[in-house]
């Protein structure tokens, strides 16, 4: 797939120009760094959205759901659906009420779902899924049974028609407003951390946490400060 985004009618950002990306590498990098998308979707003649963890393997989104879930099902069926994530980086405190704003990335991905069905590529999806929200647990936790199998929708959704918008930087406000305000203005960033691990009660006494738990990174590079505002 071509490094550069390519929008279509849908894709296409009309509000904040200025602030679309067109590298892929940035939608990668975005999707790699958050964890909920909400998925969306039009359902007997009304949109629903659903909050729910998905994974990225290339140029491929997996998600996951109940076979109970008429969304997903609807999904499976070939509705058109759409993607979003959205990682917020900071609150921009601005000299007036209508320039205080939000340092952010997020992207929206829109297409037709494919349900995965073949047994192997399933499991496939459900790794990328697992790995991306809690590495390192495919190889170390029990995989799922054929029960656990069948009562999950796996869906695999292609990034090929996807936007990616961005904020960076101070506030931008009028000129008379910098001249004449006096009041503090700037951004307070916003950083994802791990607390610490608390443990299950049913574990034996002394189990340590192991180093994929303690030691997992903190989520999401920030933008560069010079990048569009």
């Amino acid at each position: 797939m071509d490094d550069q985004l390519s929008p279509t009618t849908r894709s296409t950002v009309r509000r904040g120009r200025k602030r679309a990306q067109t590298d892929r590498h940035q939608l990668y990098d975005l999707l790699d760094s958050c964890l909920i998308c909400h998925l969306g979707i039009v359902l007997d003649g009304a949109p629903v959205v659903l909050p729910t963890g998905y994974g990225r393997d290339g140029d491929t989104l997996y998600v996951h759901g109940s076979t109970g879930s008429a969304s997903l099902a609807a999904a499976t069926a070939g509705a058109p659906v759409s993607v979003a994530v959205t990682r917020v980086d900071g609150i921009v405190y601005a000299r007036s009420v209508f320039h205080h704003s939000m340092n952010y990335s997020s992207a929206v991905v829109h297409g037709t779902a494919t349900a995965v069905t073949d047994p192997a590529v399933k499991l496939h999806g459900l790794r990328v899924l697992t790995e991306h929200i809690v590495p390192g647990s495919w190889e170390h936790t029990r995989q799922p049974n054929r029960k656990e199998l069948a009562a999950t929708h796996v869906l695999a959704l292609s990034l090929r028609e996807a936007s990616v918008k961005l904020r960076s930087g101070p506030p931008n406000d009028e000129d008379d407003d910098v001249a004449g305000h006096r009041e503090w203005a700037g951004v307070l960033p916003l950083h994802q951390v791990w607390g610490t691990p608390e443990p299950c009660p049913l574990l034996p006494a002394g189990r340590a946490v192991p180093p994929r738990i303690a030691e997992r990174p903190v989520l999401g590079a920030r933008p560069d400060p010079e990048m569009v505002r």
